[in-house]
């Protein structure tokens, strides 16, 4: 096990993302490489009992340890329903006519 992680921590918003790295001692946990990082104070916005975070997609928790190379994110709230947006988009397609009605699958012009 290695005397020190390399970690990032990420913020991205949907005109820019924050990513810094750090240097952690081994044990350290999500919560203290998000404190470290300076994250917090770049992005008052972040409440860590609200927003979730995770390592590349995967949930985790503030209390969970790192390993070396870890990039712990920071995941913003959804602004609309994926499965809303693709009901409207279906729906939208059938009423153009480029979806059958009944199935719902894009018919082709070929």
């Amino acid at each position: 096990m290695p005397d020190a992680l390399h970690i990032e921590v990420a913020y991205a918003l949907p005109e820019r993302q924050t990513v810094l790295a750090l240097k952690l001692p081994a044990g350290s946990t999500a919560q203290q490489a998000i404190e470290q990082s300076g994250i917090l104070q770049r992005h008052p916005e972040i409440d860590l009992s609200v927003n979730k975070i995770g390592i590349y997609s995967r949930p985790i928790k503030l209390a969970d340890v790192l390993q070396d190379g870890d990039r712990v994110e920071i995941y913003r709230g959804l602004i609309a329903d994926p499965r809303e947006m693709r009901k409207k988009r279906a729906d939208k397609a059938k009423e153009e006519g480029r979806a059958n009605p009944v199935t719902g699958a894009l018919i082709s012009r070929d």
